[in-house]
């Protein structure tokens, strides 16, 4: 028995924005990896591959329960007038990776996103 298979095998090329769309979708209204791989027409390999790449770019929270929230360090008080102005600003955040960033109440919101990212996806 001979099978020949005719055309040319197509792969397909995908966008980051597609591929960010198509992950950001596993778990919305209850959708799984492989509801959404079926419907895309993918592996679910392909996209466990997707999510670490997007991490690794910055592109993907390394948790999906990652929440920034803003921190107005002016409306902070202090019970103790003196060590309100005797403290250094510093704070402290633990990431999911288990990791802890300390850094001055000073840094840019944009480079500390940056080492956020780079101290995750490391």
């Amino acid at each position: 028995m001979r099978v020949e298979i005719l055309g040319q095998e197509r792969r397909r090329r995908w966008r980051e924005e597609d591929k960010l769309a198509i992950v950001m979708s596993v778990g919305v209204a209850g959708a799984t990896i492989t509801e959404v791989a079926h419907r895309h027409d993918l592996t679910r390999q392909q996209i466990y591959a997707w999510r670490s790449e997007l991490k690794k770019k910055g592109l993907l929270s390394a948790s999906a329960n990652a929440l920034f929230i803003p921190v107005d360090m002016n409306a902070v008080q202090t019970d103790v007038p003196e060590l309100r102005e005797s403290c250094c600003g510093m704070i402290e955040l633990r990431l999911s990776c288990g990791r802890t960033l300390r850094f001055e109440s000073s840094v840019a919101p944009g480079t500390l996103t940056q080492v956020i990212r780079a101290v995750e996806a490391a």
